[in-house]
């Protein structure tokens, strides 16, 4: 048998023992797809394994995740720090072999994957990470210059969100990407015609893509030659399409009956057979170790030193350059966020949106490698940096990012900038939008990614957009996605907290809640307070509050002209600012307490959305349970009785 053949048939091999040995697993695209992940990484692709997290590695996701244990078993013959018992624990709870690749689990896994089509949009971002990164620097290419390869199947192209980040890749012009598509033409239900007729050649042609077909999936150098001339590109990002069988040489291949389930026993032995390799369960040749060695292994390994030498000199030439790369390498940017300001005198009246605008300004002054942008509403979210210029092909220095109107794609893009390391990034959209991209910052939270998303217009004060632009379940939903931080500032104070906070992460997602509408600056608002997550905005007059309100962002200056006016009814009420919950919920119960002051049964929280979450912290809850109205804000805000009136009524009930 041919060394490649060889090799070919010990990936395919192990994929059928690790999935049969787990019972579960997606045999069809793990066998049908050895050959391009074989061909890249024995012929193209360039890391090491002894370094993993090196940052000028070639970056490789599998976009269609459910084929993990093809990666898997591709990064332990290529020498990475994944054994033959790691692969035999596929799938099982606390192994390193999960059953979507996950990043800082497995070593070598670049991404995490398996929600289709997020994978190639993650890929976009690694891609345009790299070409913004060695941009930032002087002389930058000389220690960044890297390709980024995505593998996906039928699945992950029929997802709108592969369209979005298709798009975007061809207007950016993104030639160091390189996507390889397996065109097997079965998808879970069965054969792709049932839902796809679509020409993909032509679809990628008209988004800018250069398309290379290789009809013969198992042909390694006919792949071998399409990734050289995909590598040849200066313009355009490439698709290699390779035709490709799923389930190849089992009775069922070609079918969509070896997409998810394993082969089983007698069909795992006679596909193995069938590629001619009769070798006992979870045993791979030495040759094809001592193979993967000398090609990947060895590559890697002088490529690597080849890159010490030259950030080496780099360093020698430009040394304040290089520390700034090394410091910030890993995503960590607390060293160049402001500790002071900005400081505004009483009085002083803005929507946060303008005051994050405000912020955003100033921080990227200090923070260098900060780049980010929005929907296409960067005028409405005040995302643009006043004195930046657009990234575009012709100017990869640039610091705006105009994502057009892909909001799943901007967040998708964002983990895969973040995924790259050395960027910071932010995005920003209308409230009610953040259902477009909330599987994003579901895998940023999942990925500990300090990914930064800008949400404005925050509640029924949007006004006579009415309804479907009325955000009402939004920020429960956000709020209840594990290691999310979600911060509703009322002010310009709180907001340039919930900044700070946000950059100073390195690993979690941020989402800073800001309102179209004017706020006070509220004369105790503290950023530092800002950082326990809640504290006591404005304290009662005497020994002991009769009620506490409990607010955020616009509600908050409500609670204050409250509080005021109850004072006449002699009940003296404290208000209490919580602008980020989960801060909140991390300081020990005595400060919780304390900050929370009454009793339960004499808070009353008042938010103008969903009042879900609220109750652990307050038995009655002024909240938004229905759908908005269109009107001018102020007769919205009326129609919902978030008045000064109506809190003072559902005090004097409570009392």
């Amino acid at each position: 048998m041919r060394r490649d053949d060889l090799c070919v048939a010990a990936i395919r091999s192990t994929c059928i023992d690790a999935i049969n040995k787990s019972n579960s697993g997606h045999p069809g695209m793990s066998i049908g797809s050895a050959p391009i992940i074989y061909a890249l990484y024995s012929k193209h692709l360039i890391a090491d394994p002894k370094h993993p997290d090196w940052i000028n590695r070639d970056r490789f996701v599998l976009s269609a995740g459910h084929a993990s244990v093809l990666l898997y078993t591709m990064l332990h013959v290529a020498g990475y720090k994944i054994s033959m018992d790691d692969l035999k624990q596929f799938r099982q709870i606390n192994s390193i072999t999960p059953g979507h690749p996950e990043v800082d689990v497995t070593p070598g896994v670049d991404a995490s994957s398996g929600p289709l089509g997020q994978g190639i949009a993650q890929a976009v971002g690694l891609a345009m990470a790299e070409q913004s990164l060695r941009n930032i620097y002087k002389e930058g290419y000389r220690f960044i210059d890297h390709y980024t390869y995505c593998l996906c199947g039928d699945g992950c192209l029929q997802e709108g969100i592969s369209q979005e980040a298709i798009s975007f890749a061809g207007r950016q012009k993104l030639n160091k990407l390189i996507l390889l598509y397996d065109c097997n033409n079965v998808t879970l239900d069965g054969g792709l015609e049932m839902s796809s007729n679509e020409n993909t050649k032509k679809r990628f042609e008209s988004c800018n893509w250069n398309v290379i077909e290789v009809k013969d999936g198992n042909n390694v150098k006919a792949i071998d030659r399409a990734i050289k001339k995909a590598k040849e590109s200066n313009e355009k990002p490439t698709i290699i399409i390779c035709h490709t069988i799923i389930g190849y040489g089992s009775k069922n291949q070609g079918t969509s009956k070896v997409h998810g389930a394993p082969l089983g026993a007698e069909d795992g032995k006679n596909t193995k057979l069938s590629y001619g390799y009769d070798y006992p369960d979870f045993t791979i040749p030495n040759t094809v170790y001592n193979h993967m060695n000398k090609t990947f292994g060895a590559r890697g390994e002088k490529e690597y030193s080849d890159w010490e030498k030259r950030f080496a000199s780099y360093r020698n030439t430009y040394p304040h350059e290089a520390a700034k790369f090394i410091s910030t390498q890993d995503n960590d940017v607390s060293t160049y966020v402001f500790d002071k300001g900005p400081y505004y005198e009483p009085g002083y009246k803005d929507a946060t949106r303008n005051s994050s605008g405000i912020i955003l300004n100033l921080v990227h002054k200090s923070v260098f490698n900060l780049i980010g942008g929005s929907a296409d509403v960067a005028g409405s979210v005040k995302t643009a940096i006043k004195d930046g210029i657009d990234f575009t092909p012709e100017h990869r220095e640039g610091r705006n990012v105009n994502f057009g109107i892909r909001e799943f794609a901007m967040g998708c893009i964002q983990n895969g900038m973040l995924l790259h390391g050395g960027v910071r990034t932010y995005g920003g959209c209308f409230l009610v939008f953040s259902d477009y991209l909330k599987p994003a910052i579901r895998m940023a939270s999942l990925s500990k990614l300090p990914a930064i998303y800008l949400f404005s217009h925050d509640s029924l004060a949007v006004g006579e957009d009415g309804p479907t632009h009325q955000p009402v379940e939004q920020l429960a939903m956000l709020r209840s996605i594990p290691h999310n931080f979600v911060y509703r500032p009322c002010d310009i104070n709180e907001t340039a907290a919930a900044w700070k906070l946000s950059l100073k992460s390195t690993n979690h997602p941020s989402c800073i809640i800001l309102s179209r509408q004017n706020l006070p600056l509220i004369e105790g608002s503290r950023s530092d307070d800002v950082y326990k997550g809640g504290y006591v905005i404005s304290k009662e007059r005497g020994a002991k509050p009769d009620i506490t309100l409990i607010a955020t962002g616009s509600e908050v200056s409500l609670a204050v002209e409250a509080q005021e006016k109850l004072l006449l009814d002699n009940i003296d009420a404290r208000v209490v600012s919580i602008p980020c919950v989960e801060l909140f919920l991390q300081q020990d119960a005595q400060y919780i307490n304390d900050v929370l002051g009454c009793e339960y049964n004499h808070r009353l929280a008042i938010e103008m959305l969903s009042p879900f979450g609220w109750h652990r912290f307050a038995p009655h809850v002024m909240g938004v349970e229905e759908f908005g109205k269109s009107g001018p804000a102020n007769a919205v805000i009326k129609e919902y009785n978030f008045t000064v009136e109506e809190v003072i009524k559902r005090v004097q009930d409570i009392i």
